[in-house]
C-alpha cells in the first residue's frame, strides 16, 4: 500500500473525529422496480448537471417542476436526472442537496425524483479527484478543517507529508461524505444506474451491444454490488468492472457517437434486448446546445453542456414526454421533436 493511500486512510479515520453529529436518513426503497415503471402521465428529464447549480435551478422552474422557493410544483411528474451533478462546477453540492430534498418533496405529491449515476459520482465514491474543482472542495469546509489538515499531516508517513499538504481545506471531508458511511455515499449508493418508463430507457452513458443481454435490474444490481460490498474488488480491477469499463452503462458513448447509417441494425437489437421503444443518454455533450434525436426516434442525445466553465457554448434543456409528445424545453424556446 502506498504511503498516500495510507495518508488517505488516515484522514478519513480522523474526519470521523469532526464530523458532525447531524446524519441523513435512508430514502425509502419503493417497492416498484425502476425498471418496470408504467402509466406515467408526464416525464421530464434532465442531463449533466456538473455543478451548474444555477442553471438547473433555472430549467427545473421551467419545467414546471419547481416553483420560485425551488420547492417541488411538478405534481405526479417524474423527473429524471441523468447523473453527472459532480466536478468540472463549484455547486455541485447544493444540486446534491436540491435533488435530495425534491426526491422527498415529490413523493409526498404522487410524482417522483430518479436522480441516476453518472461516471462522475461513481469516480467520487471509487475516490478518483480528478475533475473535482477547488468549490467543491470549499463546500466541505468547517471551523475544524485547518486542524484536522494539521493533526493529519502529523500522524502522516514523512514521506506522504509533501503531497498532504497540497491538498485543499475541506479535501478530507469531502473524501468521508462520499465514502461508504459518509451522508452522500450512503445516498448514492441507493440510486439507480437506469430507470425505464413506458418503454423508454434512461441512463446516463448508454447500453452498448456488450451489455445489451444484461437486463435493467441486472445492471443496476451489479453497479450497487460494485459500488458497496465490492468496492474493493472495483478500486483494484476499474476496467473489469460494470461501473468503469469504458463499454459499461455509465461510461459508453456509441448510441451518440456511432455513424446512423451504419450502426442502425445494432441499436434495434440493444433495444430489442432490453425490451424497449427509445433510450435516452447524457453524458456525451452537443457543442450546439441542442437535444437531438438519433436513429429515427430511437436514441435521444440530452446533454446540452450546463456548465459554462467546461462548455462555454452550452445551455440548459430539459426533454419533456407527454401524452406520446416528446419535446426538447430550452430557457427561449420549446421544440416539439416527434409524437409517438
Amino acid at each position: 500500500m502506498s504511503v498516500i493511500r495510507r495518508a488517505l486512510i488516515a484522514s478519513v479515520a480522523l474526519a470521523a473525529l469532526f464530523a458532525s453529529s447531524a446524519r441523513w436518513t435512508m430514502p425509502e426503497i419503493l417497492a416498484a422496480s425502476s425498471c418496470n415503471l408504467t402509466g406515467i402521465e408526464r416525464v421530464v428529464a434532465v442531463g449533466d448537471v456538473h455543478g451548474a447549480y444555477d442553471r438547473f435551478v433555472e430549467i427545473l422552474a421551467i419545467t414546471g417542476v419547481i416553483d420560485n422557493r425551488q420547492r417541488w410544483s411538478g405534481g405526479r411528474t417524474h423527473l429524471i436526472q441523468l447523473g453527472d451533478v459532480l466536478d468540472r462546477g463549484p455547486d455541485s453540492r447544493k444540486a446534491l442537496d436540491l435533488l435530495r430534498r425534491l426526491q422527498d418533496e415529490a413523493a409526498r405529491a404522487g410524482g417522483a425524483v430518479h436522480p441516476l449515476l453518472g461516471n462522475h459520482e461513481a469516480m467520487r465514491m471509487l475516490g478518483d479527484m480528478r475533475y473535482t474543482v477547488p468549490g467543491e472542495y470549499q463546500a466541505f469546509v468547517t471551523p475544524d478543517s485547518d486542524d484536522m489538515k494539521q493533526r493529519l499531516l502529523r500522524s502522516s508517513p514523512p514521506d506522504a507529508r509533501d503531497e498532504l499538504m497540497k491538498m485543499p481545506l475541506g479535501f478530507t471531508e469531502m473524501r468521508l461524505a462520499y465514502g461508504r458511511e459518509g451522508g452522500y455515499g450512503k445516498w448514492l449508493r441507493t440510486l439507480d444506474a437506469i430507470v425505464k418508463i413506458d418503454g423508454v430507457e434512461f441512463m446516463h452513458g448508454g447500453i452498448s451491444p456488450a451489455m445489451a443481454s444484461r437486463s435493467c435490474d441486472a445492471i443496476n444490481d451489479g453497479v450497487r454490488k460494485e459500488l458497496t460490498s465490492d468496492i474493493e474488488k472495483t478500486r483494484a480491477n476499474p476496467q473489469g468492472s460494470l461501473t468503469a469499463r469504458e463499454d459499461g452503462p455509465l461510461w459508453y458513448r456509441g448510441l451518440a457517437q456511432q455513424p446512423e447509417d451504419t450502426f442502425a441494425p445494432e441499436v434495434d437489437k440493444i433495444l430489442a434486448a432490453q425490451r424497449a421503444q427509445t433510450i435516452v443518454v447524457a453524458h456525451t455533450v452537443r457543442q450546439d446546445g441542442r437535444i437531438v434525436v438519433r436513429f429515427g426516434g430511437k436514441v435521444i442525445q440530452l446533454d446540452t453542456g450546463m456548465q459554462p466553465a467546461y462548455v462555454p457554448t452550452g445551455r440548459a434543456s430539459a426533454l419533456e414526454i407527454q401524452k406520446g409528445v416528446f419535446t426538447a424545453i430550452y430557457t427561449d424556446r420549446k421544440d416539439v421533436l416527434f409524437e409517438r
